[in-house]
């Protein structure tokens, strides 16, 4: 893990953090107590740059990362623009936008700072994470839309069949 902190620590972006399951899955292999990490289908670096939100541009990067790590699945984004993915108010920082992931578990982010210490962001707190349980972000839990989103997140991602000792939480009063 710290390799690949480190290098994405070089690309020098503004505001930027590794997130959501490079965190999140470790912990949840630790306290399994699987002596092997689980695949993760990618590894998240977002930055928050309002001055180039050029798509283009993240996938610059990715090559960069790439060039680095070959065999790392990297998705570099600029939280500065995926509002307008997301068709939401616009972020305040990739903190901000971390807070608005779908599960308070993955709504995590590690970097290293200039002093090469290893830095964890949890604006939803920690404890989730810590006590396997699964439950949505309080903006996730705000519209019915957003709540359908995180509800066949639970579907697709089945990540009680790769962790079973995960507490899964639904959202209450929600309708397909």
């Amino acid at each position: 893990m710290m390799e690949i902190i480190r290098a994405a620590r070089k690309l020098d972006l503004p505001d930027w953090w590794i997130c959501a399951g490079f965190v999140r899955s470790k912990i949840w292999d630790t306290l399994h107590g699987f002596k092997l990490r689980t695949l993760t289908p990618d590894v998240d670096v977002i930055y928050f740059d309002s001055s180039n939100i050029d798509e283009d541009y993240e996938k610059v990067l990715e090559t960069k990362l790439k060039r680095l790590l070959p065999d790392i699945p990297w998705s570099v984004k600029n939280q500065a623009r995926m509002h307008v993915v997301n068709q939401i108010p616009p972020y305040t920082s990739s903190e901000d936008a971390i807070s608005k992931f779908p599960e308070t578990a993955t709504a995590l982010g590690v970097k290293l700072d200039k002093e090469n210490h290893l830095v964890l962001t949890a604006p939803c707190g920690i404890d989730d994470a810590v006590n396997l349980e699964l439950k949505p972000t309080p903006f996730f839990s705000e519209t019915t839309e957003r709540a359908a989103i995180y509800e066949s997140r639970l579907v697709k991602k089945n990540w009680k069949e790769i962790w079973p000792l995960i507490k899964v939480h639904h959202i209450r009063n929600y309708t397909e």
